[in-house]
């Protein structure tokens, strides 16, 4: 997929209005990657100027300070803000909430000021503003669909907005688990879980948060972060419901149902 990169617009002369923070698992997980070209594919059609650093790109730290490793994470930090500042970023939109967490409320104290925003807001933008158009009669027209809320875009940051009203286009009904919102139930993965072995307990909590979402009935359960998608889809499949459910991004919902 031919994605414009910072460096080779840089040399060019160019200024890329946004740069879209890929992030570690938009990278290299491979569920992630395909909403990685779903949001790429969104932006190239709208013909939006925007770029990726590629390998320039670093892991934000977010897990290394939520381990508790603060000196790695500064220096992941400090690598980042001088790339982005050298090449004068203003802009950025991730579609890693653990991403837009960490840059837009983590690197500024480090000097690291940019405008950041989470991938859903900026098609949120796009469909008031008329550029996004939808098919008639779509795929997910009718449908049920759950929305599970990831704790670094809700809670965090007081993201809840943005993509239930990019659900709402799809003319699919929305039916929300009774733990949603700021009340909603972490997929198990923030605070560095995702990277270690779960501590003992009586359950495992993708798997709770995952049953809570299959009760509603709904065939899509749209998820806004990599880790959520990762969590949720290994909770259907252990319920053996993956045949009937799709876990899907609210960038993949978009662009394949945008005209």
């Amino acid at each position: 997929m031919p994605v414009p990169i910072m460096s080779e617009r840089f040399a060019a002369g160019e200024n890329p209005e946004i740069l879209f923070w890929v992030g570690c698992a938009g990278s290299f997980d491979q569920r992630a990657q395909r909403v990685t070209k779903a949001f790429s594919s969104i932006l190239d059609r709208l013909e939006v100027n925007y770029a990726i650093l590629g390998k320039e790109e670093m892991c934000t730290g977010d897990p290394a300070r939520r381990a508790g490793n603060e000196f790695m994470f500064q220096m992941m930090a400090f690598q980042n803000i001088q790339i982005l500042n050298n090449y004068g970023v203003k802009k950025i939109v991730t579609a890693c909430p653990h991403c837009f967490n960490t840059l837009k409320n983590e690197y500024p104290e480090l000097g690291g000021n940019y405008e950041v925003i989470h991938h859903t807001e900026l098609i949120q933008d796009f469909i008031d503003k008329g550029k996004i158009k939808m098919k008639e009669g779509g795929s997910f027209r009718g449908k049920k669909i759950t929305y599970h809320d990831s704790c670094y875009l809700g809670r965090a940051n007081n993201v809840y907005e943005a993509p239930r009203k990019i659900l709402e286009v799809l003319d699919a009904e929305l039916v929300e688990m009774k733990r949603c919102r700021s009340n909603g139930l972490c997929c198990g993965a923030g605070g560095a879980q995702m990277f270690k072995e779960e501590e003992k307990g009586n359950g495992r909590i993708n798997l709770e948060r995952s049953e809570e979402a299959l009760g509603t009935g709904a065939g899509v359960i749209a998820v806004a972060c990599p880790f959520c998608n990762t969590m949720i889809t290994d909770g259907v499949k252990l319920k053996e419901k993956d045949s009937e459910v799709s876990v899907l991004d609210i960038a993949e919902l978009i662009e394949k149902s945008m005209v």
